[in-house]
């Protein structure tokens, strides 16, 4: 029956064996990087289960013809499981040959068709009230039009052709990589018997992150009846779905180190997820996923893993808890904060514990720091006398900025929130054993916080850097979004354009004078592991 209990027991290099269901409606996902054994273990498991596994190989080919010879639903399953370990071509490792099955999943949802319209066309003539049935390409049609609203498949008896909105149909031949990739994987879903585990080795090749957890929210719906193991090595992908996780560590004579994500621990099982699949050392830092700061400290840090968590207080328990969780202290871990006037003293507990503040008030006012003030225009050929005068009429703006009452005002109060936000969250009244007490050391704590006094310190240094002409230590004191917008000027771009363009200049050109002109205003911090 579909429902019985399918276990697979996978051998372990610590000589144990680890027993996974999968089951009809079970979720498996494996998370490694390259030399884990990803390829193999889905061979591993296609090979343990038999006729219940229906693997869908890393190595594909993606060539779609949809005019291929028609043949019946038996001939065109038996060429979609004509690929056994026996039939590897030209002796080449069944883990790797590259699979061409296209053509037999295009001959199967085609007999398909055929089968169900004969079907309809006879009860019809019979006059029975039999309920319509959806062929495979109906059904994979629906999914496709939520995926792709603005192609439309063309579906005949004998032909696929795609249509852009208002536009001349064209060969289904012809779609992007991305395109034939999600037909080919819908197919191969749909072709699948019932009760089957559906092995997908790396899915995400050729397909955009975007489009990764839709398609995979529609699969796993469309075959409730299957089971589904998906191994990859996209981290922020499986990090988001639900089911049994496992992160492959390494593989060696048919054996791996497997270790299974359980939510014991005190990260999100999405975050938890990220530190396990990665074997680089994790750098968390402020900010989210839409934030300048994280490509910036990805192309900066290019050795580690960087995981944003919202405020430097995330960024603090995320490090410390690290750290101290006994499955995952192994991990190599820091953190970056902003810089935000800390004294020396909390610098040194600080960097006790791993976290660097940077050396200005976020991320964004490094570009107007000088030099990487003269870098960015050097990008876009100034030099000699032009561009000392263009970096020193820049620098004068960076210091007029302030001088805008309204500027240094919005400035002045934001140091002084997060300074209350800080105090308020170190207050302690755990000592209080009743009301009354609770009120007066609350209040006791409370008076300590001047905040007049807090202003007038941020207002004194600003006035100061002003003074001094110290540009690093204006942007350690003063943060203003308005900022970034002179640093534009060295490329003629609005700051959206300056962003993209920043971002994309330091990935590509990671060992670039600007790029290192940049690290060099960032905390230095080592990485004992390359490779954990």
């Amino acid at each position: 029956m579909d429902d019985d209990i399918v276990n697979l027991s996978i051998p372990t290099l610590n000589n144990e064996t680890i027993t996974i269901n999968c089951s009809p409606k079970e979720r498996i996902y494996f998370i490694g990087a390259n030399g884990s054994g990803k390829t193999r273990l889905a061979v591993y498991i296609e090979n343990k289960l038999g006729a219940k596994a229906h693997r869908i190989a890393a190595h594909r080919n993606l060539t779609l013809n949809p005019t291929v010879d028609k043949i019946s639903a038996t001939q065109a399953k038996h060429a979609l499981k004509q690929y056994t370990p026996s039939s590897a071509i030209m002796g080449a490792s069944y883990a790797t040959v590259l699979f061409s099955n296209y053509n037999a999943i295009i001959q199967l949802l085609f007999a398909n068709q055929s089968n169900i319209a004969l079907q309809t066309h006879n009860n019809a003539h019979a006059k029975n009230d039999a309920p319509l049935q959806k062929t495979f390409f109906q059904r994979l049609n629906d999914i496709w039009n939520r995926i792709f609203p603005n192609k439309q498949l063309l579906i005949t008896g004998d032909d696929i052709q795609v249509q852009n909105l208002n536009q001349t149909p064209y060969s289904a031949s012809e779609m992007s990589d991305g395109e034939r990739s999600v037909f080919y994987l819908l197919g191969q879903t749909f072709v699948a018997d019932s009760g089957t585990v559906l092995i997908f080795d790396e899915p995400e090749q050729h397909l955009h992150r975007s489009i990764m957890s839709r398609l995979w929210d529609e699969l796993e719906t469309a075959r409730p009846d299957c089971a589904f193991i998906t191994i990859s090595h996209d981290l922020e992908f499986l990090a988001n779905r639900y089911g049994q996780k496992y992160i492959l560590k390494a593989y060696d004579n048919q054996k791996w180190d497997i270790q299974e994500l359980t939510e014991n621990n005190a990260f999100s099982e999405e975050l938890t997820t990220l530190i396990l699949g990665s074997r680089q050392p994790i750098l968390f830092i402020e900010g989210n996923e839409k934030s300048l700061d994280l490509p910036i400290y990805r192309a900066c840090y290019p050795d580690w893993t960087i995981i944003p968590r919202n405020s430097c207080e995330e960024v603090m328990y995320a490090v410390i808890t690290l750290n101290h969780n006994k499955n995952l202290h192994h991990y190599q871990c820091a953190g970056i904060i902003d810089g935000d006037d800390y004294s020396d003293e909390e610098k040194k507990y600080f960097s006790g514990l791993n976290i660097y503040p940077l050396a200005v008030s976020e991320i964004e006012n490094i570009f107007l720091l000088e030099d990487v003030l003269a870098e960015i225009a050097k990008t876009n050929h100034y030099q000699g006398v032009e561009l000392e005068e263009l970096v020193k009429g820049l620098i004068n703006e960076v210091f007029i900025h302030p001088g805008n009452d309204k500027n240094q005002q919005q400035s002045l109060l934001r140091y002084a929130r997060r300074r209350i936000d800080r105090t308020l969250k170190k207050i302690d009244c755990s000592e209080a054993e009743d009301e009354s007490a609770l009120i007066t050391l609350y209040e006791s704590q409370i008076a300590k916080l001047k905040i007049d006094q807090l202003i007038k310190t941020a207002n004194d240094a600003i006035q100061s850097a002003i003074a001094e002409r110290d540009t690093k230590k204006l942007l350690q004191w003063y943060d203003h979004k308005g900022l970034l917008a002179i640093a534009c000027k060295t490329t003629g771009m609005k700051v959206t354009q300056f962003k993209e363009w920043i971002v994309r200049y330091l990935r590509n050109e990671p060992n670039s004078i600007l790029s290192k002109t940049i690290q060099k205003h960032l905390p230095n911090i080592k990485s004992d592991k390359k490779d954990i």
